[in-house]
């Protein structure tokens, strides 16, 4: 109780170091818009080469956007725990009872919050633009759940090599090096079907794939809930193991102290 209530306390704090820059609110809303739409026209041809489950190129992609967007949100996580960092902010709530697992915690919820909340914008952009999700509510409910995975799995990461840098320019190299070649080495603009075989067998091993194949699952037809449910779960593992990453790199930060 006492983490869960520290955490939140936590989140909020970070909420309103937000709001006060409403240039970020600005982005976190329009960002996902924009590379929705502008994928969508870039690409709407692509599913004349077959194998995408759909004639709209448009419904192929908004899941996966959804998802992208959480994972890239992610990789960018880290940034706020070196400001905090930087400006002694971790070292004063040391200096407090507040919990030590919050500290980390909190920014990961927070980042997931925060795909979750873009998760609906898109959903509802891709319902503007003639996406219908085919298995109704509970589909619109795992896409959000995948993009919360997604996110919490990489922000884990995220935040451990905040704490171990405490760069801006070495996290923001890290952020780059890890989210293009797994962007493109996933399904998330283009089917299997039509990437090279090696591609189709990293795919596998590639988590971002994992929710883009989840979230993507139950929005075409033909829905197979048990893959659906084998990604939910290997992404909520994942999510436990990065988190414990975080919070051992957070122990070895107060080594330093």
């Amino acid at each position: 109780m006492k983490v869960a209530v520290h955490t939140w306390f936590m989140v909020v704090r970070q909420s309103r170091n937000l709001m006060r820059e409403p240039i970020w609110i600005v982005l976190l809303l329009v960002q996902p818009i924009v590379w929705l739409t502008l994928y969508g026209q870039l690409f709407k041809n692509v599913p004349r080469l077959g194998g995408f489950g759909t004639t709209s190129y448009v419904t192929f992609l908004a899941p996966a956007i959804v998802v992208m967007n959480a994972f890239f949100g992610a990789t960018w996580s880290g940034m706020a725990m070196i400001n905090d960092l930087d400006h002694k902010v971790v070292e004063r709530f040391l200096a407090t009872p507040a919990s030590r697992v919050s500290l980390i915690l909190s920014q990961i919820v927070r980042s997931a919050l925060t795909a979750a909340i873009q998760a609906v914008i898109i959903l509802l952009v891709a319902l503007a633009l003639g996406v219908r999700v085919h298995t109704g509510a509970a589909g619109w409910l795992v896409v959000i759940v995948a993009a919360i995975l997604v996110n919490a799995a990489f922000a884990g990461i995220s935040q451990g090599i905040a704490l171990v840098t405490r760069r801006e320019a070495t996290m923001i190299a890290v952020a780059n090096f890890i989210g293009l070649p797994l962007l493109f080495i996933s399904t998330t603009l283009l089917a299997r079907t039509q990437m090279p075989h090696w591609m189709r067998i990293a795919t596998h091993f590639n988590p971002m794939d994992w929710g883009v194949r989840a979230a993507r699952e139950v929005v075409l037809p033909g829905t197979d809930w048990g893959t659906v449910g084998l990604y939910v779960l290997l992404l909520l593992g994942l999510s436990a193991i990065t988190t414990a990453f975080a919070s051992w790199c957070f122990r070895l930060y107060e080594r330093t102290l």
